[in-house]
């Protein structure tokens, strides 16, 4: 049962949990919480919705400059020499895949903080909105049940075009993305039945160590959507796979594949 290893898994991992498992686990699904880097999926999407209604190209290019650097996860920030120009596919791609801050940056280059949250409100989405800062965003709030029907959604074509909706399936289940949470212990042919989206921060109550995404089963369909946020933890300035909230993702991910099996 999925709800019997969440349990033994997050209480070994410690911290506070905020979990939505559809059908399997709801713990703290309705507590807002900052979101940090999972955002980004609702960010893509909200990018997206508009790709879809006309205002935006994933063609469309905007040129990467010093000022739109920004550390942490990615890989803009490694170049050194700066000066590229990128469409919208290719920030996407780079946001979506390796978590690269700088592409938030472009976000905000092509569509304002004010407009990403009018669209994620049409959505339907009540919390899940971004911060904006000037001219542009911290990635803001959400909840996990949010967060989950977000991403189902998505995955069942209810949210996006066909074409849009496979741009972000196809890089959110990509198996050169993140595997150290949930899709750790799976072979490379089951990571890429899963599509994910981590954050990882912290706060003065601890650290934080999030993971969101959908499970597809060996014939492609969309089975099972999870929200995982756990704060207050420890290890702080580990980010890595050996960190006990990520190795509890691992468990829990490995027990949520065998379901959708």
């Amino acid at each position: 049962m999925i709800s019997t290893v969440y349990a033994a898994a997050t209480r070994a991992a410690g911290g506070t949990w905020h979990t939505c498992i559809p059908g399997h686990v709801e713990d703290g699904a309705d507590d807002v919480i900052h979101g940090y880097s999972v955002q980004k999926a609702a960010v893509a999407v909200a990018l997206l919705t508009e790709v879809d209604r006309g205002s935006l190209s994933l063609g469309d290019r905007v040129r990467l400059t010093d000022a739109d650097i920004l550390g942490g996860s990615g890989t803009y920030h490694l170049q050194g020499i700066w000066g590229d120009e990128i469409t919208v596919a290719g920030f996407l791609t780079a946001m979506l895949l390796v978590s690269d801050n700088t592409a938030v940056r472009l976000c905000a280059r092509v569509l304002p903080a004010a407009r990403i949250n009018e669209v994620l409100g049409s959505l339907g989405l009540v919390h899940t909105r971004v911060e904006p800062a000037g001219d542009r965003f911290f990635l803001g709030v959400t909840t996990p049940r949010e967060t989950a029907d977000l991403l189902w959604r998505l995955a069942t074509g209810k949210l996006l075009a066909p074409a849009t909706t496979a741009f972000v399936l196809r890089v959110m289940r990509s198996t050169s993305g993140y595997h150290d949470g949930v899709r750790r212990d799976m072979s490379s042919s089951e990571r890429s039945r899963v599509a994910t989206k981590h954050g990882a921060d912290y706060d003065i109550s601890g650290a934080a160590r999030h993971e969101a995404g959908i499970i597809f089963d060996p014939a492609g369909q969309p089975r099972l959507p999870y929200a995982m946020f756990a704060t207050a933890l420890p290890d702080r300035d580990n980010y890595g796979s050996t960190h006990p909230a990520t190795q509890a993702h691992a468990t829990i991910g490995r027990a949520m594949l065998d379901w959708c099996a």
